[in-house]
């Protein structure tokens, strides 16, 4: 029988005032392309919501609503304070996490230390908390108060048309298997123990809504995988009990920077 890894549900907040004060030190543009292509390797989101008195951020304002994040209005800090912002983003946090018990995942996106006693809080009431935030601007007190810490910086920017890596893939397949070699990455990242198709189609989904193997002329998502094993760019086996395929690691035709390949597993038998 197939063991299937539970999907993680997350809650993204971002402070976005706290980036905004990170950018202006380090100089560059926030890019939430980078952050949410990241987090969607992490689970599913439900949840986006930036916090900041957006009329002074009223340029960023057009990206953020194509990534479908609801922006949160702070007005002025002379008129409500200054941590205003940082009480708003707590009380909906709290909030949320006892009225949606579905979401286990709270990501909160700043490097303030005043956040440290809601990730406490959030882990007491046994939710997994992720921190994003800048080198130069985060908190060590915030950073080791979390389960687990992303820099933006080690962030890759989003390619939308990536290649595979091989010059002899077909010229219609490079962008399908770079999805999949991108989704497969990301999973050896996470370090899941064992990489079922499912779970890789899950995270391809979750990467690319719009992804269909039909539309790149495969009557299943099985055609894919064995199509890219060919091709060189992934290792499968069949799991011995469920007879379902287990990517096991990246092919010989990934280029020089492929992840460790780990071999096909004893005796396993790929049909």
């Amino acid at each position: 029988m197939q063991i299937v890894e539970q999907e993680r549900r997350l809650a993204v907040f971002i402070d976005f005032e706290n980036l905004a004060l990170g950018f202006k030190q380090g100089g560059g543009r926030f890019d939430i392309t980078r952050v949410l292509a990241r987090l969607v390797e992490k689970g599913k989101i439900i949840v986006k919501r930036a916090y900041a008195d957006w009329v002074r951020y009223s340029d960023y304002k057009q990206k953020l609503h194509e990534a479908a994040i609801e922006l949160i209005e702070i007005p002025k800090r002379d008129i409500t304070g200054k941590n205003s912002a940082d009480i708003r983003l707590v009380v909906d946090a709290i909030d949320l996490a006892y009225a949606k018990a579905h979401i286990d995942t709270f990501v909160i996106v700043s490097g303030d230390s005043d956040f440290s006693p809601l990730m406490s809080k959030l882990k007491e009431n046994g939710k997994y908390v992720i921190g994003l935030g800048m080198r130069g601007s985060t908190s060590e007190l915030l950073r080791d108060n979390c389960d687990e810490f992303i820099y933006y910086e080690d962030l890759k920017t989003v390619v939308k048309d990536q290649g595979a890596g091989s010059g002899k893939l077909p010229e219609g397949k490079k962008e399908v298997f770079g999805l999949l070699l991108d989704s497969v990455t990301a999973l050896m990242r996470e370090n899941k123990p064992v990489i079922y198709a499912s779970m890789v189609k899950d995270t391809m989904k979750r990467k690319d809504p719009s992804f269909d193997e039909g539309n790149y002329g495969y009557r299943m998502f099985n055609g894919l995988l064995e199509d890219a094993e060919n091709q060189g760019l992934i290792m499968l086996y069949r799991d011995g009990r469920s007879g379902t395929y287990v990517v096991s690691g990246l092919g010989e035709d990934t280029g020089p920077a492929a992840a460790p390949r780990p071999r096909r597993k004893p005796g396993a038998r790929r049909r």
